[in-house]
């Protein structure tokens, strides 16, 4: 992957990773949780859509990633941040996001594991085991167990989302942006019949009528920022580099989340939580070394007979 390339993909974790407090934030002020999730999705719907002209692309490819991202992934992940994990642990667990991308490329398109890749797999594994470890001895690590089903939920969709993309990218040159504001149509619609039915009516029309300036400000950072750009900067690397370059970038994503969960809402860091964000980060490390030196290897060929 290009420098710029990797730096682009540092950006969007870094935003993905800080965002985990932005929903606590939103979710803090008396908004039901599916409600936001489908503001979320109507602002990074519109205008856009009308602005930007709809991909070539299959309905049915723009509808599943619409609703394996809004539906699947936010509406899980929003719900399970209400009271069932914390924005640390949600940055941890919603994760394993690239493991299930990872088995499911194997799968579907014959991708193969390398040696250094199956390494940095494992230490990150490893990271995961000492917050299960700690999960299961104890209600230290801030998630019950529902919480932790539903993060995990969200994140299979959010791998679905990515075999989706990937498929997608492949076919045409497709416009990322475009592409994020129409895929946004799609579970607006299922998500307001959620919370309308769910979270009741009283609910969302008090939630409506009394949001604040946090509220607005958080679904603005949502959908605009979080979703529109970092979402169609990370569908464009999706599209133009194998998924296991990409997809790893995102274990950096719970670092970033515990840290910044731990300064701006005061969740503890005891010790185990900074091991476990040590081993997923020397992951990270290590399959970035990986890709960089594959790189190198494909472009040394052409190299070696220039004059």
């Amino acid at each position: 992957m290009p420098l710029p390339h990797l730096l682009l993909a540092l950006l969007v974790v870094l935003i993905w990773g800080t965002n985990f407090v932005v929903i606590k934030w939103g979710l803090s002020a008396d908004m039901p949780p599916l409600l936001f999730a489908a503001l979320r999705f109507v602002f990074s719907a519109l205008p856009w859509v009308f602005l930007f002209r709809r991909p070539a692309v299959p309905w049915s490819a723009l509808a599943a990633t619409g609703m394996f991202v809004g539906l699947g992934q936010f509406g899980m992940l929003y719900w399970a941040m209400r009271a069932d994990i914390s924005p640390g642990m949600a940055a941890l667990v919603v994760q394993s996001q690239v493991f299930f991308t990872i088995v499911m490329s194997v799968i579907l398109r014959g991708e193969r594991f390398r040696v250094l890749q199956l390494a940095a797999l494992a230490l990150a594994i490893a990271g995961y085991v000492v917050v299960g470890w700690r999960t299961a001895s104890g209600p230290a690590a801030s998630v019950t167990p529902l919480g932790l089903g539903m993060v995990l939920t969200a994140a299979f969709c959010w791998a679905c989302a990515n075999i989706v993309v990937g498929r997608v990218g492949r076919l045409s040159h497709v416009d990322m942006l475009g592409f994020v504001a129409w895929s946004s149509l799609f579970p607006i619609v299922p998500l307001l019949l959620l919370s309308l039915s769910v979270e009741g009516r009283q609910a969302v029309m008090h939630a409506l009528s009394h949001a604040d300036m946090l509220i607005w400000a958080s679904v603005f950072w949502q959908s605009v920022v979080n979703t529109l750009l970092c979402f169609a900067a990370w569908n464009w690397l999706l599209a133009r580099h194998a998924t296991m370059s990409v997809v790893p970038m995102a274990l950096l994503i719970p670092v970033i989340g515990i840290l910044s969960s731990a300064v701006l809402t005061g969740e503890a860091l005891p010790a185990w939580k900074i091991v476990a964000a040590g081993l997923v980060l020397a992951g990270l490390a290590l399959n970035v070394y990986e890709g960089r030196r594959t790189a190198v290897r494909r472009v040394a060929p052409a190299g070696d007979g220039a004059v």
